[in-house]
C-alpha cells in the first residue's frame, strides 16, 4: 500500500493512501472457478489455467501450449509459474498469481504479435504501412531533411518510405528535400545507407521506396547506380516491364522494391514546370498563398470530373531519340510504376488487363473520387495500387482521416510520421494487426466482384454484423511511470477512460467511464456495447484522461487496437504516450466479448 503526501495552502499537508492493485470481482470469480477448491486438484493446477485459457480466453490449442510453455516452472521459478505445474501440488495457485498473469500485457496481450494472415496474394490485396516525406524532421515548410526520421519509421514497422529526389546545387548529385520549400537537403546516398541498415529491423516483409523524381536523365542513371551498389541482392528487379500482376509480400521477403514514374514522365514534368510562373520560390507558389507541394502528384482536381489535361506528347514514348536520353538502367529497377492522374477521373481509374500500376491522389482528390466514382475506385484497387497523400496545405505535418481511403481499398495511405495527432494514432493502431509486419490483408468484400460486376458499396445502409462488448475493469502503472505531482500538485489523479470505435460513420462513437477522484489505481468496472456494421475495418480507441475542473484535462495514455484482431476474454492492455511509445508500466485490465 502506497502513501502519498501533498502540500496545500503553503503550510498544510494532506496524506492519501493508495492501495495496491486488487483483483476485480470477475477475476476473483474466474480464479475460484478454474483454480479454486472446486476445481479438480487431481489433474494438477496447470489444468485449471489450461481450461481457463481455452474456455474463457478462447485461445487455440497451439496458443494454450505456447502460453503454458512460457510460464513453465524452472528450478529458480516461483509465483505465476506455479499455475502451470502439471503435477499435483498441496496448495492451489494463489489469486495474486492468477491476477498477476492476467494483468501482464506481455503474457496476456489483447492481440497476437504473430503474423497470421495469408501473405501469398498480390501486393494490391494488402493495406501497407506508408510514410509521406519520410525524410523530414518536422514541418513541411522549413524543417531539416535527415535520415533519422527514416530510421525511426523503419523501427516502427513502416514499409513504404518516400524520398523526393532533386539535383543538388552543383547539378552533379542527388539531394533529398521537399521541393519548392525552405527545407534543408540531405544527400540521397546517406538515406539509402540508413535504409539498408534498418530496412528489416521490425519486419521481414518487403520494403517499398517511392521515389518522387525531379531529375535529369544523367542523374537518374546515377540513382540507378546508387540503388544497385547500396542494396545489392536486396534490390528486387522485375523480370517484365510492365508487370501484369504484382508479386506477393511472401515472395519478396527481405527485398527492397522501387516505385516511381518511368523516365518518360520526366519530360512531362519539364513541360509542366515551364508552364508555371516563377522559379519555385515560396512567394510564387499557387493555391491562394498557401503552401502546395510541386512534386509529381501535387496537382489537385478542381472538383469537376477531370484531373489533368491529356498530355499531347504521350506519343513520344516510342520516339527512339527520347528513349536514348532516358536512363534505361533506372527504368528497369522500377517494380511499381507510378504516374499522376490525367484527363477524366473515370479514365484515370480504368483497369488495364495487361498492366498494373500505382495511381496517386491527394486526400482532396480521393474524397471527390469516392463521392462520384466509389465503385470504380474499389475496382481499380482490386488489381492496382492507389496511394493517397496529405494535401499540400498541411504544412505542420498533420494528417487526415484514413478511413475513407481504406474502405475504398487504397493500399498506400501515406502519413506524416512526425505529425503526432489522432489520425497517426489510428494509423499506428491499424498496423498493429497481423503481428505488426506492416501488411494487413484487405477484407474479402474489397477484393470480390459480383456476377454483374457489382462491388462493395460503403454508402449502403448495412446491417450489424457483430456487437463488441468492452468492460473496463481498472488501471495501474501511473504511480510507477509518473511523479506524484505530474497530474495534480495537491492530490492523486482523477482518472477516467474514454473508449470507442473509429470506423465507418455508422460505427464511430466514443463513450467514457465515470471520474474516480484521488486514485492512483482506479477501478471503474464499467461495460460498454458497440454494434458494428463493418468490424473488419473498425478500430478500438482507448484513452485515459485525468479530469481537471479548471483547465484542459491531462493526458494519461492511449492505444488503438484493430477490432478484428481482438482476443476475447480478460486482457491486459498496455497504454502509450501521444507519440505511440509504450509506457513502461501503465496498463488497463479489460474484457472483450463478441456477441
Amino acid at each position: 500500500m502506497g502513501s502519498y503526501a501533498y502540500k496545500y495552502c503553503m503550510c498544510f499537508t494532506r496524506k492519501f493512501r493508495s492501495p495496491d492493485a486488487q483483483p476485480p470481482p470477475d477475476v476473483r470469480a474466474a480464479h475460484l472457478s478454474y483454480c479454486g477448491p472446486s476445481s479438480d486438484p487431481q489433474q494438477g493446477h496447470g489444468h485449471g489455467l489450461r481450461r481457463f485459457l481455452s474456455q474463457v480466453q478462447a485461445e487455440s490449442p497451439a496458443d494454450v501450449d505456447r502460453i503454458l510453455a512460457i510460464l513453465a516452472p524452472t528450478s529458480a521459478s516461483h509465483g505465476i509459474a506455479r499455475l502451470v505445474n502439471r503435477s499435483p501440488a498441496p496448495a492451489p495457485p494463489t489469486l495474486d498469481d492468477f491476477f498477476g498473469f492476467l494483468f501482464s500485457p506481455d503474457l496476456n496481450p489483447p492481440i497476437t504479435n504473430q503474423v497470421h494472415q495469408d501473405m501469398s496474394a498480390p501486393f494490391s490485396h494488402y493495406f501497407i504501412f506508408t510514410g509521406h516525406n519520410s525524410y523530414l524532421t518536422g514541418n513541411q515548410l522549413n524543417s531539416d531533411s535527415s535520415d533519422i526520421p527514416i530510421i525511426k519509421s523503419l523501427q516502427r514497422g513502416v514499409r513504404v518510405i518516400e524520398l523526393d529526389m532533386w539535383p543538388n546545387s552543383s547539378k552533379n548529385n542527388v539531394d533529398i528535400l521537399h521541393g519548392g520549400t525552405l527545407t534543408a537537403p540531405v544527400e540521397m546516398i546517406r538515406c539509402l545507407k540508413s535504409i539498408k541498415e534498418y530496412a528489416f529491423c521490425a519486419s521481414n516483409y518487403p520494403l517499398v521506396i517511392t521515389l518522387e523524381d525531379h531529375l535529369t536523365a544523367d542523374l537518374q542513371a546515377k540513382v540507378a547506380e546508387m540503388l544497385t551498389e547500396t542494396f545489392g541482392d536486396l534490390l528486387f528487379i522485375p523480370s517484365s516491364d510492365p508487370m501484369k500482376e504484382f508479386p506477393s509480400p511472401e515472395a519478396l521477403m527481405k527485398r527492397i522494391i522501387i516505385s516511381t514514374k518511368p523516365p518518360l514522365e520526366y519530360k512531362e514534368f519539364l513541360k509542366a514546370k515551364d508552364n508555371q510562373n516563377g522559379n519555385g520560390n515560396l512567394a510564387d507558389l499557387p493555391d491562394q498563398g498557401s503552401l502546395r507541394r510541386i512534386d509529381s502528384n501535387a496537382d489537385e482536381s478542381d472538383g469537376k470530373d477531370e484531373l489533368d489535361e491529356q498530355d499531347e506528347e504521350d506519343s513520344d514514348e516510342d520516339d527512339p531519340k527520347f528513349q536514348q536520353e532516358t536512363a534505361c538502367e533506372y527504368r528497369k529497377l522500377i517494380t511499381i510504376q507510378a504516374g499522376k492522374p490525367k484527363g477524366h477521373l473515370r479514365d484515370a481509374l480504368k483497369v488495364d488487363p495487361d498492366k498494373v500500376r500505382r495511381l496517386s491522389l491527394s486526400e482532396t482528390q480521393i474524397a471527390k473520387a469516392t463521392a462520384s466514382h466509389g465503385a470504380e475506385v474499389i475496382r481499380f484497387t482490386q488489381k492496382n495500387i492507389l496511394r493517397v497523400y496529405p494535401k499540400g496545405t498541411r504544412v505542420n505535418s498533420s494528417n487526415y482521416d484514413p478511413m475513407n481511403a481504406w474502405i475504398h481499398g487504397a493500399q498506400m495511405v501515406a502519413f506524416n510520421m512526425q505529425g503526432h495527432d489522432k489520425a497517426l494514432r489510428l494509423m499506428q493502431g491499424f498496423f498493429r494487426a497481423n503481428g505488426g509486419c506492416g501488411y494487413v490483408k484487405k477484407p474479402d468484400f474489397l477484393l470480390t466482384t459480383g456476377p454483374d460486376g457489382e462491388v462493395f458499396d460503403p454508402k449502403a445502409s448495412l446491417p450489424v454484423k457483430t456487437t463488441l462488448k468492452v468492460k473496463v475493469y481498472m488501471g495501474d502503472g501511473w504511480r510507477m511511470d509518473f511523479s506524484k505531482t505530474h497530474f495534480d500538485a495537491f492530490s492523486p489523479p482523477d482518472f477516467y477512460t474514454r473508449v470507442g470505435i473509429a470506423g465507418v460513420k455508422a460505427d464511430s462513437v466514443m463513450k467514457k467511464t465515470r471520474v474516480l477522484e484521488d486514485q492512483w489505481v482506479p477501478v471503474w468496472d464499467e461495460e460498454f456495447t458497440f454494434p458494428l456494421t463493418v468490424p473488419e475495418l473498425a478500430l478500438l480507441r482507448i484513452e485515459v484522461q485525468e479530469y481537471d475542473m479548471s483547465e484542459k484535462h491531462d493526458f494519461g495514455g492511449q492505444t488503438v487496437l484493430p477490432v478484428w484482431e481482438l482476443k476475447p476474454g480478460i486482457r491486459a492492455v498496455a497504454l502509450h504516450d501521444r507519440n505511440g511509445v509504450r509506457y513502461k508500466s501503465v496498463r488497463l485490465l479489460m474484457r472483450f466479448d463478441f456477441v
